[in-house]
């Protein structure tokens, strides 16, 4: 028998990770992914090729791990797996038929980021206001509808004296940035 299939350590570890032990777990990664980075090197892969095979490896390896016959054969199913793995990405990215123009040029999707950015702030605007009080509500209507309704017609309306449109505006525009789906867009600082 070969001294791979007597290596006590190996056996142990993947019967310590077959039993769920993390810390097994954790172990065979650290002890086993530079034998994967060197297969994906040997197949002259770029950081990022490899760093999908090697989570394709350690995933095919959660699936089979209970179904190793031999524990201590890890290290040769390891690198015939990975092998597998970058023979596959590679055969993939053959297929791949090349883009000479992007059809999305940096300017257009910019344009879309913030076209999107922007109705997400307005989805948010809306259903923060939708959780307002309704005085607060018709209050910010009247105060940004176009154009802006007089404080004589609001203060008629609303039965709110003139003088107290100004700290109420300021109250409702409070509560609208503290209602949840605004304050989930305001940046967060540190230690606030």
């Amino acid at each position: 028998m070969s001294p791979m299939r007597d290596d006590p350590s190996v056996v142990a570890l993947v019967t310590r990770a077959r039993g769920g032990d993390r810390g097994a777990w954790d172990e065979i990664v650290e002890r086993y992914a530079p034998l994967v980075w060197a297969v994906c090197g040997r197949h002259r892969l770029s950081g990022a090729d490899a760093d999908d095979v090697g989570a394709a490896v350690w995933l095919r390896l959660v699936e089979q791990l209970g179904r190793l016959r031999e524990p201590a054969a890890l290290p040769g199913w390891l690198a015939t797996t990975t092998r597998h793995e970058c023979l596959r990405l590679l055969r993939a990215k053959l297929r791949q038929i090349p883009v000479e123009d992007d059809p999305f040029p940096d300017e257009a999707v910019a344009a879309a980021d913030e076209w999107l950015l922007a109705e997400e702030r307005r989805l948010a605007l809306r259903r923060g206001f939708a959780t307002l009080p309704e005085r607060c509500r018709r209050l910010l209507e009247m105060l940004f509808d176009d154009p802006p309704v007089a404080y004589a017609r609001i203060s008629e309306q609303l039965g709110m004296a003139v003088g107290g449109i100004g700290p109420n505006r300021l109250r409702c525009l409070g509560l609208l940035r503290r209602s949840p789906p605004v304050a989930a867009l305001a940046p967060t600082t540190a230690g606030a």
